[in-house]
């Protein structure tokens, strides 16, 4: 009747260990050097996935400070899912709310961390493209401005006070700029794009997003508004030109 407990134990044992196997001794009568062979496997694999999926972040650390961080995240997080392909999100939400930073480490490291994770997310995600209208040109202004619009399941409207689409190596702003970037960032025909955009645009999708039952020309009015525009017709004749910009790019579709 002890044996399931004994082999309960010894996960529990060796699961500890593989995590943290400087606080936790291996299994009684396992070899460490099989040992290190889990030991290792089991860390590059988590650490091959997150490099991967962070591929800019991993260029700003040195291969020392990354592995420390990488194994910080082994150790102390509690991950949600044992699929791999998941590891990216829990990675993400490791560093959002567990790690504690560094000064040496950037200021805008959850951002890049961010953006970096959207482009896997869209990449991977379930939901279909829309399909273009290819007849919209033959829409008048009138007409389009009638029709219902929806934002692309595969297409995040998102700001950051970072421009983080341009960090690099060789470009990492020690400050915040006075001014936040916005991003659109969509897949097109299975490929992951982002159009720099602005607060306007951006306000603007996420308005469609959430009134699906409403047409344009409604959306419209509801973002002069917000905006204290007066001139709703002007603002509709500047976003017309937007709006089938992004129908073209299957950001935004009629439904």
């Amino acid at each position: 009747m002890s044996k399931p407990a004994d082999f309960h134990s010894i996960q529990h044992n060796m699961a500890a260990h593989l995590r943290n196997p400087e606080q936790f001794e291996g299994p009684a009568g396992i070899e460490d050097r099989r040992l290190a062979i889990y030991r290792e496997l089991i860390f590059n694999n988590i650490e091959g996935f997150i490099s991967g999926a962070f591929p800019v972040l991993r260029d700003l650390y040195s291969d020392e400070s990354w592995l420390v961080l990488v194994r910080k995240f082994v150790v102390s997080h509690q991950s949600h899912s044992p699929y791999f392909l998941h590891i990216s999100q829990e990675f993400l939400g490791f560093l959002q709310n567990e790690y504690q930073t560094l000064e040496s480490d950037p200021g805008f490291l959850l951002e890049l961390a961010h953006y970096e994770w959207v482009e896997l997310a869209l990449d991977v995600a379930d939901a279909d493209e829309p399909k273009g209208v290819s007849d919209q040109a033959e829409l008048g202004d009138q007409e389009l401005l009638e029709q219902n619009l929806s934002l692309s399941p595969v297409a995040w409207p998102l700001s950051y006070k970072y421009p983080v689409h341009r960090i690099s190596p060789d470009y990492q702003p020690d400050l915040a700029p006075e001014s936040a970037t916005f991003l659109v960032v969509y897949r097109q025909q299975e490929d992951i794009k982002f159009l720099e955009s602005n607060a306007i645009t951006v306000r603007l999708l996420l308005l469609i997003s959430e009134s699906k039952d409403q047409a344009l020309t409604q959306v419209f009015q509801s973002l002069a508004q917000e905006l204290n525009y007066a001139d709703v017709s002007q603002l509709q004749s500047f976003g017309l030109g937007l709006i089938r910009d992004l129908m073209d790019k299957n950001v935004v579709f009629i439904t």
